[in-house]
């Protein structure tokens, strides 16, 4: 089953690309939360740095996706990926000078993500133009198992630079990983489905024209309409609590709480490439109720966390959580993959983004300004409990509805 697919030597760049962009994604996404924590020294101002990366989806995210149908996509990736180097090594200058401040990391990482918008369409649209339908399942599952090992492998490679205080090279080694996605780029070659392909909208008429033409076509399908919804409620109450909540429930409880957080962030990663590996040979096509199965087991993960007090228990929660959402993940990546046209999938997948970002925004505004106030185990009690009730609420709607069809999906010819 991989090595079939694995001969394609299109995918095989396509996953050292992704592989290689995910690590500096990684390892940068640390480095500002652990910089942005060591200045400040508050949970507040941390989570306003994590809402900073979720922002500018909100923003440009939904033209991010039109530009991305709309244009030459090997451009548009390769002008991004160059674009990032100097962005991301002016924090390293800076702070050679000893002039970082808070501010500088906010800005930074506003642009970066911002770029992102426009990049991630991109590079998602371009997997079903190098696959075929019936390799789609075993190359999601290689992109994940590819991504979320980086995430294991990240982590850990930080300890050794937390450990001698050089976080702030984090950001070196991320410029370095954009040039390198810049040559497995090159070696893309896949042909445009799109007629509009270097036509890049001129005016903002037409791209809110694009736009507004998704969101129509959407409204008459109800099993994306059920799986975007879904997974707003998922996201908003997974969010906070993984991305802050439980770095900061390590600080406070732990000694060497930030190099605890990348050992269980590598375990998260471990138990996520297993889980990945053995989905294609359990399910060739996916459905929204796998999608929901997988949201209830992930939801259990994060109640599992709230109540771990011995680091036990913290391995336990993160090994369930990393069971259930890469079921969820590669699900609803398959159902936007086969449900939506090939002329709309950037837009698919920027919708898809913005949704995510909008859900990160809210859940970091909210339970951000509620951690002084409430414990943090209570506020993983409390999501974990409400991701597996809502799951448990469209599961029960979705299994014996007969609009959500049937046990596969069918593909657009």
């Amino acid at each position: 089953m991989y090595r079939s697919v694995l001969k394609n030597r299109m995918i095989l760049y396509y996953l050292a690309g992704a592989g290689i962009s995910q690590l500096g994604n990684v390892i940068t996404g640390l480095a500002f939360l652990f910089l942005s924590y060591e200045l400040t020294q508050s949970s507040i101002l941390t989570t306003v740095m994590a809402i900073t990366q979720a922002t500018p989806y909100l923003l440009f995210g939904l033209a991010g996706g039109v530009i991305a149908d709309s244009v030459n996509k090997k451009r548009l990736l390769l002008l991004i990926d160059i674009i990032r180097v100097p962005i991301i090594l002016s924090l390293v200058f800076i702070y050679q000078m000893n002039l970082l401040g808070f501010w500088h990391l906010i800005v930074v990482s506003f642009i970066i993500q911002s770029l992102g918008c426009f990049y991630n369409p991109a590079y998602r649209a371009v997997l079903p133009l190098i696959t075929s339908i019936e390799d789609r399942t075993v190359a999601n599952s290689l992109f994940d198992i590819v991504t979320r090992g980086v995430q294991m492998l990240g982590p850990i490679f930080s300890i050794g630079l937390l450990n001698s205080g050089q976080i702030i090279h984090f950001f070196t080694i991320d410029a370095l990983t954009y040039l390198v996605s810049v040559f497995f780029i090159l070696k893309l070659l896949w042909k445009e489905n799109n007629d509009t392909t270097d036509n890049l909208l001129n005016t903002t008429d037409s791209i809110f024209s694009s736009i507004k033409d998704f969101l129509n076509w959407v409204k008459g399908e109800y099993t994306i309409r059920t799986l975007l919804f879904v997974t707003f409620l998922i996201v908003f109450f997974n969010t906070w609590v993984w991305q802050v909540g439980l770095l900061l429930q390590l600080i406070e409880t732990k000694n060497n709480g930030e190099q605890l957080y990348s050992l269980l962030m590598g375990w998260y990663g471990a138990g996520v490439i297993t889980v990945n590996i053995v989905i294609p040979f359990l399910w060739k096509k996916l459905t929204l109720t796998i999608y929901l199965i997988g949201s209830i087991v992930w939801g259990v993960g994060i109640l599992v966390l709230g109540f771990a007090t011995h680091l036990s228990t913290y391995f336990i929660g993160i090994l369930i959580a990393a069971i259930g959402l890469p079921i969820s993940g590669l699900a609803r990546v398959y159902l936007i993959q086969t449900l939506i046209p090939i002329n709309k999938l950037g837009r698919a997948f920027s919708f898809n983004a913005v949704l995510l970002y909008g859900s990160n925004v809210l859940s970091l505004s909210l339970f951000g300004a509620l951690s002084p106030l409430v414990e943090i185990r209570y506020i993983f009690v409390f999501c974990g409990s409400m991701m597996v009730i809502g799951s448990f609420v469209y599961l029960f709607r979705v299994f014996p509805s007969k609009k959500t069809g049937r046990d596969s999906v069918e593909t657009f010819k």
